[in-house]
């Protein structure tokens, strides 16, 4: 199957950051709400439109939080051991070109900037 992460509980990987991050955001949605929908000093607050922003914010937020947390992985380390990745395209046309240049001088041809032999 697939790679077995490991179980580290001190890890970047943890719930406590997106649960204080979304509960904080739940807060200041459900005070401004409860705030706003009060309509004035002659009207009560609305606690139940409170309530309700809190708990839309709070679970909006934890779930994209939680997400990008848990989406996170770390590269494998052979990938920065030169496999190929950063090659520069005029180093490789460098090459070919080079490598067209030695056949045809091996077989005695002219080639041009194409690769084809001259005269044709």
């Amino acid at each position: 199957m697939g790679s077995v992460e490991p179980q580290n509980p001190n890890s970047r990987n943890s719930i406590k950051f997106p649960l204080s991050f979304s509960f904080a955001l739940g807060a200041v949605a459900g005070l401004v709400t409860l705030v706003v929908s009060a309509g004035g000093t002659d009207h009560g607050l609305r606690w139940d439109l409170g309530a309700i922003a809190f708990g839309i914010a709070f679970v909006a937020t934890l779930l994209i939080a939680s997400l990008l947390v848990m989406g996170h992985k770390e590269n494998d380390p052979s990938l920065s051991e030169g496999s190929g990745v950063n090659r520069r395209s005029s180093d490789r046309l460098g090459k070919t070109k080079n490598d067209a240049e030695n056949g045809a001088a091996r077989t005695g041809k002219d080639t041009d900037d194409d690769g084809e032999t001259a005269g044709h």
